[in-house]
């Protein structure tokens, strides 16, 4: 009895203790404590002291919203959804497939973007994981047709050029919304509302081929970003060496003429590099260019 006492002491201790501790912090952050508003104050007061700073991320992100490829997405996800709920079985995998692979076109566009803060690579992987669904999901559509002995429009027709018609209406749209559950699904009901599986399948498909177009050009955009600039790392490095005083290293995303420290042991050249075991395994510094004849090191 003595020892259920002295624990439920011990329990009551700690609640007045963290209700005391809750009530400091409210008193600092001016509104209630606990899980997402604590998360919330926490991550405005960390905003504010930065805005007062004038410090500002690396690399932007996000933004995915106003890229017309996630917009294109977004369409083809949701007549993928109405598609299968309408022509396909419920009872068969190619349902969930189908569902999945649009899903994964749009998701990982999303994904790719806010990614992009912290890794040019992991930005470019999504993207590129975003086309090949949208691959996938394209053979699915032409199976469809191939199997069910429907015809498959040429892109020249007039049917392939009215949905094409549609994208370029929407690309040159100014007014467009930023809602998170905006689509321009209704703009093309006309072929996906059509009562012939035949029509919507091929505006599908029309919808796939563009928006496959604009992610290849989103990747190239990217890909020449990454040489022209350098990706996060490389930018990281320069601001840490700018940041202690040092000119910043010569190469993707730097002005000419900025150089490195030369070698502390040798005097030559220095050359940025990453640990690729031990303690510090990922982290960079800067090597000697004559290693493994020099061993002379700099820390960032």
């Amino acid at each position: 009895m003595s020892l259920s006492l002295h624990c439920q002491g011990i329990k009551v201790a700690g609640v007045i203790e963290v209700v005391e501790a809750r009530g400091k912090i409210q008193e600092a952050f001016g509104k209630p404590v606990g899980g997402p508003p604590l998360l919330a104050a926490r991550q405005g007061s960390i905003a504010r002291m930065s805005e007062a700073a004038g410090q500002k991320r690396i690399r932007p992100s996000g933004g995915y919203r106003g890229l017309r490829s996630f917009q294109a997405a977004t369409v083809i996800y949701d007549a993928t959804v109405a598609f299968c709920d309408r022509f396909v079985d419920k009872r068969s995998r190619l349902v969930d497939q189908m569902v999945q692979a649009a899903r994964s076109g749009r998701q990982n566009i999303a994904e790719g973007s806010r990614a992009s803060a912290t890794s040019s690579q992991t930005e470019l992987r999504l993207v590129n994981v975003a086309r090949a669904s949208l691959d996938e999901l394209l053979l699915d559509y032409e199976d469809f047709l191939r199997q069910h002995g429907k015809r498959r429009w040429g892109k020249d027709e007039p049917e392939a050029r009215g949905v094409r018609a549609v994208g370029a209406t929407l690309v040159n749209r100014a007014d467009r919304p930023d809602l998170g559950d905006a689509s321009d699904t209704a703009a093309y009901a006309a072929w996906l509302d059509h009562p012939d599986p035949a029509v919507v399948a091929n505006a599908v498909i029309c919808l796939v081929h563009q928006a496959n177009y604009l992610l290849d050009q989103q990747i190239a955009g990217l890909e020449r970003a990454f040489i022209s600039e350098g990706g996060y790392s490389e930018s990281l490095a320069a601001a840490r060496l700018q940041a202690r005083g040092r000119p910043a290293p010569p190469g993707p995303g730097n002005q000419a003429g900025e150089v490195f420290p030369p070698c502390p042991q040798c005097g030559g050249p220095m050359v940025l590099r990453t640990a690729r075991q031990g303690k510090n395994a990922g982290s960079q510094f800067l090597g000697c260019s004559a290693y493994p004849s020099c061993r002379g090191t700099t820390n960032l």
